[in-house]
């Protein structure tokens, strides 16, 4: 059933103007002119077809009219506060949903979560794989990051640079490739499904890969993988993006400030 078309600020210069019977203090308390209260109460009474104050010796007086609505529209009003007190306590959540590759989220992210978390122990994740299709309508998502060019339609900010090396084990093949989505290598000795993949067959010795300079920092730093040559900007990097209301969302820019985004 279609809903009837409310006139809110009417209504709320009504609920004013009845407390105080008066349009100069029902002004005062919105911040208004007497005259924009009365223009406000005339289009009411237009809309209404009613009358809804008179005028008389003693002041101003409301009809019965608008004495039979008041009740109703005032604890309408305490329900609509009540919605916006439950829409904004989660605001106050602790949890935070994330949409993330899996390789990401073993070999970079988690580390960074457990760094967050102990700056606020009561703070709870939720990881969940980021898949081709991040639908935010569907899924109760707070934010998600992916390997992209950009951000795309949503608000966001890049994760680390568009860096990607060449890395191989140091005593292992470094001739033959090793392909993944992100690297769609010439003739590969391998093919595997995400960067994380590329990067443990490299440290196995089954040939070289170019993969995300931030995926392969632990192991380069460690010895585990030994670089060749320079690093190259494929265009790619990570991206931690959602729709505007989850990015405003105090906990989302708590997360994206300390991801270093």
């Amino acid at each position: 059933m279609k809903r009837t078309h409310l006139p809110l600020n009417g209504l709320r210069v009504l609920d004013a103007a009845a407390r105080h019977l008066s349009f100069t203090r029902a002004a005062d308390e919105l911040a208004v002119t007497p005259a924009a209260v009365g223009q406000q109460i005339r289009a009411l009474e237009d809309t209404l077809g009613t009358v809804l104050f008179r005028r008389t010796t003693r002041g101003l007086e409301l009809t019965p009219e608008a004495e039979a609505g008041l009740e109703a529209l005032r604890h309408g009003f305490l329900c609509f506060e009540d919605a916006v007190r439950a829409m904004q306590a989660g605001q106050s959540s602790k949890v935070l949903t994330i949409a993330a590759p899996r390789d990401l989220t073993a070999r970079w992210l988690s580390a960074r979560l457990v760094e967050l978390a102990a700056q606020d122990p009561e703070l709870r994740f939720h990881l969940v794989p980021a898949d081709e299709a991040i639908d935010f309508t569907e899924a109760n998502l707070d934010v998600a990051i992916r390997l992209m060019v950009d951000k795309g339609e949503h608000e966001g900010a890049r994760i680390g640079s568009s860096s990607f090396c060449k890395v191989a084990s140091p005593t292992g093949d470094a001739e033959r490739w090793i392909a993944w989505p992100g690297h769609a290598a010439p003739e590969p000795v391998l093919r595997v499904a995400d960067a994380g993949l590329a990067i443990e067959a490299a440290i196995a010795g089954l040939g070289r890969a170019l993969v995300p300079e931030l995926l392969a920092r632990r192991e380069i730093e460690s010895g585990a993988l030994r670089l060749l040559g320079e690093t190259v900007d494929q265009g790619l990097s990570y991206w931690v993006f959602a729709p505007t209301p989850q990015w405003r969302q105090a906990k989302v820019r708590r997360l994206v400030e300390h991801l270093g985004g």
